[in-house]
């Protein structure tokens, strides 16, 4: 518990500038303090990386942007704060609690950020290449700039716990940022507290508890989770803030979040796009607004892929070759339909893997249609559908993946406005019947025992693929019909009963959830041996080692080193990283000790089993 009130504390003095910074634009929500919060961090490190100080500095130069800040909004009139709900937080915290006792070991992907982040606190004259992995190395595209790791560093720092501790349990601390979010973001766009608890509680059905073991939430610490559930919901809260409300502090919030995405997962950027793409198309009348948000989102996004060019094309995931696409076709064949290597898309059944909330979203999709002249109507249908036209057009989804790359392209189906879709279809439903409620809930329990998800890597159990269709093909004929179509009576949402059949069908999920609520590992199976760790804390910072590739990865995540070679399928496929050829070259050296592979890198330190020597110069 104690930890768990460090982290708090640390994480809410961090986002305090954004509070401030929120204040003195007039507004008082929870989005707009992520978005302006993150936009302080990212002049802190800037400042830092400029000078080539040290995390402390930065955590200096914070505070001196919150004093400024606070000078401003001292100055500015009372707003109203957002109609919130305490529970909304309550709720956030208990699941923060409940995270905090499944988080597993730092494993995988996560061993690759904790390296950044350690790099990021313990290393003196820091500048963009010093969170590089591989001695000689380049940046990685996706993490050029170590936004969200800076985040989590100054976490450290101000908590005064290992990086470790801040990369295994930051969610638990994220978790009520996330969940309140998610809620603005509903009530902006439904302007109704039952449909914004429907929101939520879809969000966390899917992606919380459909999976057990605390989710996609478990990890919301690494960059890619926080984007998608924190940066993505905070996004969506701020535009629709604007269209409401049409201050003008909010277009600086999203152009701030926008930006923060680009740099924290950048291709993530693009798919939150993607839906407001098709909501605007269907709204022209809303040109003027809409063309604002539009702006103020895209300017950051393309100074920040411009910056990006450069360092994106050496990457050989990006426009690939015939040889690097048939190794992403043959990687993720089995969530494709694939035709030849420039005729393919995604697998219908893939689309709807996720579990019941998934395909009960893409079921009720066409049932926006009823409403799609009014804000929610036009972004579930137009964002839904466009992403749909994307990722099963074979003719646009190889041309897509190309541009993104395929490992990518995969993800865009998450940001289907899914949450959206089981509020507004099923306040939709509770209109024509009274029914809808018992109805939802024994759809909740037949769907999670027939439907359970599949939640691992390599696919095994698609969804139904006749779901992903009907949404499709349903959906273009609700847009149709609901545009042609003129009603004599305007049409009944029954908002209060929707948040309760909402509420009834996550039941059951959430119920098989807390069944499964348990680390989903308990232990590294690739863990360092304790007297190899020992031996390893007496490192020098910013030694070169050398190691086979499982044991490098997790020697950075325990000191500030730079490696030879890591696991190539968790380092940037880029000219300078060259990790296939690496990896290579230290399986030659483990074979025959060949001094030639230390030379090349200047490795001073190498690992064989569970012994670390220092090797002669």
């Amino acid at each position: 518990m104690i930890e768990y009130l460090r982290l708090a504390l640390a994480t809410c003095i961090v986002l305090l500038p954004g509070r401030v910074a929120a204040r003195a634009l007039g507004l008082r929500d929870t989005a707009s303090t992520v978005a302006l919060g993150l936009a302080c961090v990212f002049v802190a490190w800037t400042v830092v990386f400029t000078l080539h100080t040290s995390v402390h500095f930065g955590l200096a130069v914070l505070f001196l942007i919150g004093i400024a800040l606070f000078l401003v909004a001292r100055r500015v009139r009372r707003v109203p704060r957002i109609a919130g709900h305490p529970a909304v937080w309550f709720v956030g915290i208990v699941l923060g609690l409940l995270l905090w006792h499944v988080a597993g070991p730092v494993t995988g992907d996560g061993l690759f950020h904790l390296a950044r982040v350690r790099k990021l606190v313990e290393l003196p004259g820091l500048h963009l290449r010093s969170v590089d992995e591989l001695a000689g190395g380049g940046l990685h595209p996706g993490y050029a700039f170590p936004l969200w790791h800076g985040f989590l560093a100054f976490v450290a720092s101000l908590s005064g716990l290992d990086s470790g501790s801040v990369v295994k349990h930051e969610a638990a601390v994220l978790t009520p940022l996330a969940c309140a979010v998610a809620w603005e973001a509903g009530f902006r766009l439904f302007r109704s507290r039952s449909l914004a608890w429907a929101v939520l509680l879809a969000q966390l059905g899917a992606l919380l508890f459909a999976a057990g073991h605390g989710g996609s939430f478990a990890s919301l610490s690494l960059p890619a989770t926080a984007s998608r559930l924190l940066l993505a919901p905070v996004a969506l809260a701020l535009v629709f803030g604007w269209i409401e409300t049409r201050r003008r502090g909010y277009l600086v919030g999203v152009a701030a979040v926008f930006g923060e995405l680009a740099l924290v997962h950048p291709t993530y950027a693009l798919f939150v796009l993607m839906p407001l793409v098709g909501y605007a198309a269907l709204r022209p009348r809303d040109w003027r607004v809409n063309a604002a948000f539009f702006g103020a989102a895209v300017v950051p996004i393309g100074l920040a892929y411009l910056w990006l060019k450069p360092i994106v094309d050496e990457t050989l995931s990006h426009n690939p070759g015939p040889g690097e696409r048939l190794a992403g076709l043959l990687r993720y064949g089995n969530q494709l339909q694939v035709w030849n290597d420039h005729h393919y898309r995604m697998g219908p059944g893939t689309i709807t893997r996720a579990g019941a909330v998934v395909i009960l979203g893409f079921a009720l999709i066409p049932l926006a249609g009823a409403a799609v002249r009014r804000r929610w109507g036009s972004f579930v249908l137009g964002g839904s559908l466009v992403i749909l036209a994307v990722i099963l057009m074979p003719e646009l989804f190889p041309r897509f993946a190309d541009a993104v790359s395929l490992s990518q392209a995969r993800r865009s189906a998450g940001f289907i406005p899914v949450p959206f879709a089981v509020a507004g279809g099923l306040a939709v439903l509770c209109g024509i019947t009274r029914a809808t409620v018992p109805a939802a809930f024994i759809a909740g329990i037949a769907l999670e025992i027939a439907y359970p998800g599949d939640f691992n890597y390599n696919l095994a159990y698609p969804g139904p693929a006749i779901v992903t269709w009907w949404a499709a093909i349903g959906g273009a004929g609700a847009v149709a019909a609901g545009f042609l179509v003129r009603r004599h009576r305007p049409f009944i949402e029954r908002r209060w009963s929707g948040g309760v059949a909402a509420a009834v069908f996550v039941l059951p999920v959430a119920i098989s959830g807390f069944i499964h609520w348990n680390p989903s590992e308990r232990r590294d199976p690739g863990a360092l041996s304790p007297a190899l760790v020992q031996a390893l804390r007496e490192l020098p910072a910013q030694a070169v080692v050398l190691a086979d590739t499982q044991t490098s990865y997790r020697i950075a995540a325990l000191r500030p080193v730079y490696l030879v070679a890591a696991p190539p399928t968790h380092v940037a496929n880029t000219r300078s990283n060259d990790p296939y050829g690496r990896y290579r070259e230290v399986e030659h050296w483990l074979a025959t000790g060949d001094p030639a592979v230390p030379k090349k890198y200047g490795a001073t330190w190498a690992v064989r089993g569970s012994r670390l020597y220092r090797l002669s110069p």
